[in-house]
């Protein structure tokens, strides 16, 4: 009860969902069970199409008075959801039901258990987080603006995204992004650009890849970007300028060995001082609230594995504290 004796107003859930990740059946039970134990008013229930992949139906859920929305689907859902949720005060719960689920994993949420997930809405925390915001000028000079919680990329990472096997992502995961980074290497050419951060003088690079996170957990448990945090308004980035196979073997042995293992120990810790003159030649990696690149060529983009086509330039800036996230208490 209220100082004033009036009862305390419930929160109010909506389900946005893709009808291809979900279980809806299973979904349901666990969202009924889950609402009835809390004594929350039943939630509302929207569905996504291949016409509107999140945005519309999280217009919705906000026009019928959700206080939170509970998203069950993948990286893709999850990212046009937080579209429409970035600047309000309507909490996002996460039902990962996606390949990758980048967001999930970094924020430690379970994965493979809808009962343990929905929980987690009902009887969870608001946790505030960064998103990045990308400002993109594409291939036909024309300007839009999207967000990303994980990561944008272009080079190698973009066209690995897009050659991707559908029928093998559903057999083996996340797995199949292996399958197409390897099947991608033989054709990838290093471009052209230059870029700018927190608004200093430009710098020019020839790169295979650039990355630029807003968290930095992959799956794996690999540590891409390890100093990356989700709530610090600061965007890291990573320059990939590896030459040849021996190139890109450095750049793996820096994420699964420097960042995953001799990052945990002192000890390990000096050995990364002693040989970082080594990696950074082929992985440079840079900090700043934002940055702007430039293309001498258009390249392709893709946002939280979101493919954006080729784009021409962008800025990308954190867009800090912005979103509000359930995880668990």
């Amino acid at each position: 009860m209220t100082a004033t004796g009036t009862p305390p107003i419930k929160p109010q859930v909506a389900v946005v969902y893709n009808p291809i990740k979900v279980n809806l059946a299973k979904l349901r039970v666990s969202v009924a069970a889950a609402e009835s134990s809390a004594g929350w008013p039943e939630a509302h229930w929207f569905e996504t199409s291949e016409a509107d992949a999140g945005q519309q139906a999280t217009t919705d859920a906000l026009h019928a008075g959700a206080t939170i929305v509970l998203v069950a689907g993948g990286d893709g859902t999850v990212r046009a959801v937080a579209e429409v949720l970035r600047g309000s005060a309507v909490s996002l719960a996460i039902v990962p039901a996606g390949t990758g689920n980048l967001l999930a994993r970094n924020l430690q949420l379970p994965l493979g258990n809808i009962d343990t997930a929905v929980a987690i809405a009902f009887g969870g925390t608001d946790l505030s987080m960064d998103v990045g915001v990308a400002s993109i000028t594409s291939a036909d000079h024309k300007t839009t603006e999207h967000v990303f919680l994980v990561m944008a990329g272009l080079g190698i990472d973009a066209q690995m995204i897009a050659n991707t096997n559908s029928t093998l992502k559903k057999q083996v995961g996340w797995l199949a992004y292996v399958d197409a980074g390897v099947r991608a290497l033989p054709t990838l050419r290093p471009f052209r650009i230059r870029y700018s951060v927190e608004g200093r003088t430009d710098r020019p690079a020839h790169v295979s890849s650039i990355l630029v996170a807003n968290c930095g957990l992959l799956p794996g448990n690999i540590q891409f970007l390890p100093d990356a945090r989700l709530d610090d308004g600061i965007l890291d980035i990573a320059v990939l300028q590896p030459k040849g196979v021996f190139g890109w073997l450095m750049i793996w042995r820096r994420v699964t060995w420097e960042n995953g293992v001799l990052r945990r120990s002192a000890v390990g810790r000096k050995i990364i001082e002693r040989t970082s003159s080594t990696t950074e030649r082929v992985m440079t990696t840079l900090r700043g609230a934002d940055v702007r690149i430039v293309l001498e060529h258009p390249q392709e983009l893709e946002l939280d594995g979101d493919e954006f086509g080729p784009v021409r330039a962008m800025t990308l800036r954190a867009d800090r504290n912005s979103m509000i996230v359930r995880v668990p208490a």
